[in-house]
C-alpha cells in the first residue's frame, strides 16, 4: 500500500510540473504570435 501511495505521489508531481511547463510554453507562443500579428499590422 505505502508503494502505490508513494508511486501516486510520485505521478502527481510530473503532471503537475508538466502542467506548468505547457502552460509557461503556451504563454510564450501567444507572446510570439502578438509580436507577429503587431509587426504585420504595421505594415
Amino acid at each position: 500500500m505505502k508503494k502505490l501511495l508513494f508511486v501516486l505521489a510520485g505521478l502527481s508531481v510530473v503532471l503537475l510540473t508538466a502542467c506548468n511547463t505547457i502552460e509557461g510554453m503556451g504563454k510564450d507562443i501567444q507572446k510570439a504570435g502578438e509580436s507577429i500579428e503587431g509587426a504585420a499590422k504595421k505594415k
